[in-house]
C-alpha cells in the first residue's frame, strides 16, 4: 500500500524519536461501538444534564440516577473490543516506539489490546470504592451484574453502594497519575493525539506542554480542537485506519 507524503512524514518522526507519547480520547474507541461524549444524537451528552448524573454531588445524593446513566454504557465497555487503532499502539509500544499513551478513557481497551504502560487520567471501571467504608473492589463482576440485572453493586463490607473508580464532575484527578502524564508529556519528543478534542483540561492541555517542552505533535481527529495551529501534522482521519499505517513500518 503506497503511503501519502504526509503519512510517510509522520513514520519519519517516529521513527526519529526517542521518546514517543499517545494522548487518547473517546475518538480512539467509538469504532469499537462505545459512543463519545459530543457527537449529535449519539454523543453521552446529549442524553441529559451531566451534572444532574455524573458529578460527585449527583452521585453521593442519587446514586440511582447515575447508574441509570451509566448502566447502558457500561454495557457497551464490556462488550466492546479493541479495534485496530489500540492494537496499533500496542504494537507500537511492544515494538520500542511508544512509551506510554495517556487516556482520557474509563473502557480499559488499551490494557486489553496489549500496552503496557497507560495512564489512566479519568479513572476506569477496573475497581470499584464505597465512599463510606473505602473498601475496595474488583469492578467489572459487580458492573457487569448491574448491567445485566439492574441491582446496584453493595459494598460487601458495610452495603452502602459502590461508586465505580471514574473520575466524576467535581472530583480530582489521580494525583500520581496525572503527575505521570505530565511527565511523560514533558520527557516526549514526540506526542501522538488520537482521537481527542482536547476540550476537557486539564488532559486537553497536555499537548501545549510536551510542544513547548520542544516536542513534534501529531494529531489525529475528526473534528477540530484548539490545538491544531501548533501541530507539525494534522490529520481528519478515522484512527483505526490511519494508526495501523504508522504502526506497519515497526512491526518486526
Amino acid at each position: 500500500m503506497s503511503l501519502t507524503p504526509t503519512v510517510a512524514r509522520a513514520i519519519e518522526l517516529l521513527r526519529q524519536a526517542k521518546t514517543v507519547v499517545a494522548l487518547t480520547g473517546a475518538g480512539i474507541s467509538t469504532p469499537s461501538g462505545i459512543p463519545d461524549y459530543r457527537s449529535p444524537d449519539s454523543g453521552l451528552w446529549e442524553q441529559g444534564d451531566m451534572m444532574e448524573m455524573a458529578s460527585i454531588y449527583a452521585f453521593r445524593h442519587k446514586p440511582e440516577a447515575f447508574y441509570k446513566w451509566i448502566r447502558p454504557l457500561a454495557t457497551k465497555i464490556f462488550n466492546a473490543q479493541p479495534n485496530p487503532a489500540h492494537k496499533a499502539l500496542a504494537s507500537l509500544e511492544a515494538n520500542g516506539r511508544l512509551q506510554a499513551i495517556i487516556t482520557q478513557n474509563i473502557d480499559m481497551l488499551h490494557t486489553r489490546a496489549g500496552s503496557q504502560t497507560v495512564y489512566e487520567v479519568h479513572g476506569s471501571l477496573r475497581r470499584a470504592t464505597c465512599l463510606t467504608c473505602h473498601t475496595e473492589v474488583d469492578g467489572p463482576p459487580l458492573l457487569k451484574a448491574h448491567a445485566e440485572t439492574g441491582q446496584l453493586p453493595h459494598c460487601p463490607t458495610c452495603a452502602h453502594i459502590l461508586k465505580p473508580n471514574v473520575i466524576l464532575f467535581g472530583e480530582l484527578l489521580p494525583m500520581l497519575t496525572m503527575h505521570l502524564a505530565q511527565q511523560a508529556a514533558k520527557q516526549c519528543d514526540v506526542m501522538l493525539v488520537a482521537g481527542s478534542s482536547l476540550e476537557v483540561a486539564p488532559a486537553g492541555d497536555l499537548p501545549l506542554l510536551a510542544k513547548r517542552a520542544g516536542a513534534r505533535l501529531i494529531i489525529v481527529n475528526f473534528g477540530p480542537t484548539h490545538v491544531d495551529r501548533e501541530a507539525d501534522l494534522l490529520f481528519r482521519e478515522d484512527v483505526a485506519e490511519l494508526l495501523p499505517q504508522l504502526a506497519a513500518p515497526f512491526r518486526k
